[in-house]
């Protein structure tokens, strides 16, 4: 369990707040109940991107504003999130997340082609 513990905390840098954690049998999450979120929701994101024939930047941006506004609302003491908005916004922004990793591949390859049209011409 250890490995596992390491992998997430590499993969998120996660505060591991206890407060903003989840328990299960009285043993705290390796990462906050946000990070969970986010792990979910590149579960989310992968499916999203399988079914959606092309990339739609707008919705990943709608997808992320929540985890914006609740950050936001936060740092300035607006109020205090909860560990099911911080679960939720986190599994938007995981969504979104891999919606924008698989727009900037797109066009990564597009560009690669083009430029590869260029010199091969």
């Amino acid at each position: 369990m250890k490995s596992i513990d390491k992998l997430l905390y590499y993969m998120f840098f996660c505060h591991r707040i206890p407060e903003r954690s989840f328990f299960y049998k009285g043993k705290q999450f390796p990462i906050c109940a946000r990070c969970t979120g986010i792990l979910i929701g590149y579960l989310f994101g992968i499916i999203y991107i399988i079914f959606s024939e092309k990339p739609h930047l707008l919705i990943e941006i709608l997808l992320i504003m929540p985890l914006a506004i609740d950050g936001i609302g936060q740092f300035y003491t607006y109020w205090t999130s909860n560990n099911i908005r911080r679960l939720i916004t986190g599994i938007f922004a995981g969504i979104a997340t891999i919606g924008f990793l698989r727009t900037a591949i797109v066009l990564g390859l597009n560009t690669g082609r083009y430029i590869f049209k260029l010199i091969t011409m």
